[in-house]
């Protein structure tokens, strides 16, 4: 192929790599003992790295042979990377192998992260969602190397990625397809894969990782753990929301608030008579907790952005729910479960602090935590043109009046007035602001802006954002449902009894719910047990869930 010399830098880049890696790989396939010495001879002082690490699956050999490479020689690099989960994702900031972080969520190394941040150890680009990260790696961050995880390879080279698919096809293209070098860390080479999942003409480097790459079971929620206020929630949301405006597609995110619906919908849902008329196709995770619902019939599809541990038997037992190919295994895609949740009739969620316009926020003080696939879930999906009776309801109260008619997503957020060591949920300015003027942000990084969002969920009750008129009524049904918090005590009274008039405001009394009857026994599961049998005992659960 001729190619223009001005228009061929990368390419020429490219092979100058792979033949300096050619002392080191035995054709595609390099010893584990060798892939420190592969990283330093592909990639370059100052390259984008782009490592594969979501909230679950982790390249996870390939960054700990990342963080042992030689400063002297590979340094300054911009790292992309969905999530920030391991050490050794920072311990490359540490070592001065890394300068810059383009990341979308950092959980269990957020403190770490904000402390490195405020230290100026290393420069945030930008904080992400998921998809918008993707999607710049089509353009403006094209991964110069790229590391990735995957089940299988063949003895050709081939990829299978297996039931935990997730972002692999998205990086992997926008490698391959820009002159990027590509390295796959697998759990086991064999001679004949289940499904070729990516050709080994888009792969340059595959080595046999000495252990299963690691993957988070993050959303295995015990029921055990769920509280009788979580019930309450779940039972006002579900009663003021669900049964309201009969949402047939959804997006739950993580957490035992969102878990606790999924339980309550055999139980209360089959009560509303939920079942058949809403939640009937789900953007999500293959979620333990949502075994008894598809028992009983309420999910017709669940199109998974992962997979989940210990539910590869169960999920491969029902091709009609999941997507499960012709090899018999599911194949879960983060990207398009993404935009399948975009366009969803709801999404619902938590997060760490909302203010008083309803602005939410998961950066807080001390903690850089992210937003993951939030901002993209939970937000106001402009784009959709099909219509749904949900989109057309919540159009119809939030546009009431506009010359043009619209229909409108609904995005909850369904949360404690306190959180962890009773921190109040809700505040009269989000810390957000704070890292703004400390110089981290260009603007405060607020995870979904108030007016995307339309209900808002507490143990107090229900505040129905789309009902209010001016942001007077928005301040006081956010500040009615914010309890026993300064932002609840502040309220005005008699304008939150107006709004509880017209519904803008609901407490459990206003939607005839019972507190006492909010109670566990509601759960169609009471324990992971109890999923298993619900399973036909195709579900397998992690050993750190087993208690019998």
């Amino acid at each position: 192929m001729v190619t223009d010399a001005r228009f061929s830098t990368r390419m020429r880049a490219r092979a100058r790599k792979l033949e300096a890696a050619s002392g080191v790989a035995r054709g595609q396939f390099v010893p584990p003992g060798d892939v420190v010495r592969l990283l330093e001879a592909v990639i370059a002082p100052g390259d984008r790295v782009c490592i594969e690490g979501d909230n679950q699956k982790q390249a996870d050999f390939l960054a700990q042979c990342l963080a042992r490479v030689n400063p002297d020689r590979v340094n300054g690099l911009r790292m992309t990377q969905s999530s920030v989960i391991l050490p050794e994702h920072l311990d490359v900031f540490e070592r001065g192998i890394a300068a810059t972080l383009d990341f979308a969520y950092a959980g269990p190394q957020g403190e770490r992260l904000f402390r490195m941040v405020d230290e100026k150890r290393l420069t945030i680009g930008a904080i992400h969602t998921y998809v918008e990260l993707y999607a710049r790696s089509y353009t403006d961050l094209c991964p110069d190397v790229c590391l990735l995880a995957a089940a299988q390879a063949d003895r050709a080279g081939n990829v299978y990625t297996g039931f935990s698919t997730e972002e692999t096809p998205a990086l992997i293209e926008a490698t391959a397809f820009k002159d990027g070098v590509s390295v796959v860390q697998v759990n086991e080479v064999v001679d004949k894969l289940p499904r070729v999942d990516i050709p080994s003409d888009w792969v340059d480097f595959i080595v046999e990782s000495p252990r299963p790459f690691y993957i988070e079971p993050l959303f295995t929620k015990d029921p055990a753990r769920i509280s009788d206020v979580q019930v309450l929630m779940g039972m006002m949301a579900m009663k003021a929301i669900y049964a309201r405006y009969l949402p047939r597609t959804i997006n739950h995110g993580v957490g035992f608030n969102t878990a606790a619906i999924e339980l309550l919908l055999p139980t209360y849902g089959q009560e509303l008579g939920l079942k058949g008329r809403a939640c009937r196709f789900w953007a999500l995770n293959p979620h333990p907790t949502m075994i008894p619902a598809i028992e009983e019939g309420f999910a017709e599809i669940v199109y998974p952005v992962g997979g989940e541990v210990g539910m590869e038997a169960y999920v491969n037992n029902k091709p009609d729910i999941f997507p499960v190919g012709p090899g018999g295994t599911m194949r879960s895609n983060r990207f398009f479960s993404q935009m399948s949740g975009h366009f969803a009739d709801i999404f619902v969620g938590a997060t760490l602090q909302i203010d008083t316009q309803a602005n939410s926020s998961t950066v807080t003080s001390g903690r850089l935590v992210g937003y993951g696939g939030a901002p993209n879930f939970g937000c106001e999906s402009r784009g959709r043109r099909h219509a749904s009776p949900a989109w057309l309801a919540a159009g119809a109260e939030g546009y009431a009046g506009a010359a043009m008619p619209r229909g409108r997503k609904l995005v909850v957020q369904i949360v404690e007035t306190f959180r962890g060591r009773m921190l109040p949920t809700f505040v009269e300015r989000l810390d957000a602001w704070d890292f703004q003027e400390k110089g981290f942000f260009e603007t405060p990084p607020v995870m979904i802006y108030g007016d995307d969002i339309t209900h808002i969920v507490t143990e107090e009750g229900v505040a129905n954002l789309l009902l209010c008129r001016t942001p007077q009524e928005r301040e006081q049904a956010v500040r009615g449902v914010a309890g026993f918090t300064p932002v609840g005590l502040a309220r005005d009274k008699a304008m939150v009894d107006r709004l509880r008039e017209r519904k803008a405001v609901q407490w459990a009394c206003d939607l005839d719910i019972k507190e006492s009857r909010a109670t566990r026994d509601m759960l169609a599961a009471r324990s992971i047990k109890d999923l298993v049998d619900w399973s036909g005992g195709l579900y397998d659960p992690p050993s750190r869930f087993r208690n019998w």
